[in-house]
């Protein structure tokens, strides 16, 4: 998969996608991930991007003809629109069956993430542009650029090539409707407490029994909410 970020603040991005296990995925091949800086694609001589907004207020708008063109110059180069998505706190909250959904439009597809800054971008390129709007959460950042590496990072990780094998991300928390199960590593003992007795044990079925016995508490106890949402989805498979 391909995904393109355009922001005016390339280097931060730049910073975490380098490290870690997506900056190992970029350098096998397994991702391809460019970061665009906005300003590239501006005709202004001093690099400008915004103005006031019509109508008055406070702050600036990100104009519309730098955003176009820097879109314009990733079209040429697919030789087909990317699917647009701007990162904004009014779209609708990420949730992990989103990220699936995302990651799973195919190795060919190309992702094109929008950040906004300052109050915000001209209305009429993101009319123009613009097939979805994802918010990370209700309040207001400074800037895309973090939603945008969160949204990247949720949907890389289930890329093939990025993580081991399915099973890495299968089992985490959300990807199933459960929270995850406690894990544990050496030393047995810590501060006088023992790791639980059945992981020990070896009894691969048994283990398995202990950690989906596991991830029901831990939902029950922490996210009520995700629990009663994964018996009714339970309840309507079985009809």
């Amino acid at each position: 998969m391909r995904i393109e970020i355009a922001t005016l603040f390339p280097e931060m991005c730049e910073a975490y996608l380098s490290s870690s296990i997506i900056g190992r995925a970029r350098k096998s091949g397994a991702l391809e991930i460019h970061c665009r800086n906005i300003r590239d694609y501006t005709t202004d001589k001093h690099r400008r991007v915004d103005d006031k907004p019509f109508g008055g207020g406070m702050g600036m708008v990100m104009q519309a003809d730098p955003i176009h063109r820097c879109w314009k110059a990733v079209c040429e180069e697919l030789g087909k629109n990317p699917y647009v998505i701007y990162l904004s706190p009014q779209g609708k909250t990420l949730t992990q069956n989103t990220a699936v959904r995302l990651s799973q439009m195919g190795e060919e597809e190309c992702l094109f993430l929008l950040c906004g800054h300052y109050e915000g971008v001209d209305q009429r390129i993101l009319d123009k542009i613009v097939d979805e709007e994802i918010s990370i959460g209700d309040y207001v950042l400074t800037g895309g650029e973090l939603p945008a590496l969160v949204l990247t990072d949720a949907i890389a990780r289930m890329c093939h090539g990025v993580l081991p094998s399915a099973l890495a991300f299968e089992e985490e928390s959300h990807f199933s409707g459960l929270l995850e199960y406690p894990q544990y590593t050496r030393p047995e003992i810590w501060e006088g407490e023992a790791v639980p007795e059945i992981l020990l044990s070896g009894h691969h079925v048994k283990i398995e029994q202990w950690r989906r016995e596991e991830s029901l508490r831990v939902t029950r106890e922490k996210r009520p909410d995700m629990l009663e949402k994964w018996n009714r989805k339970d309840e309507e498979s079985e009809t």
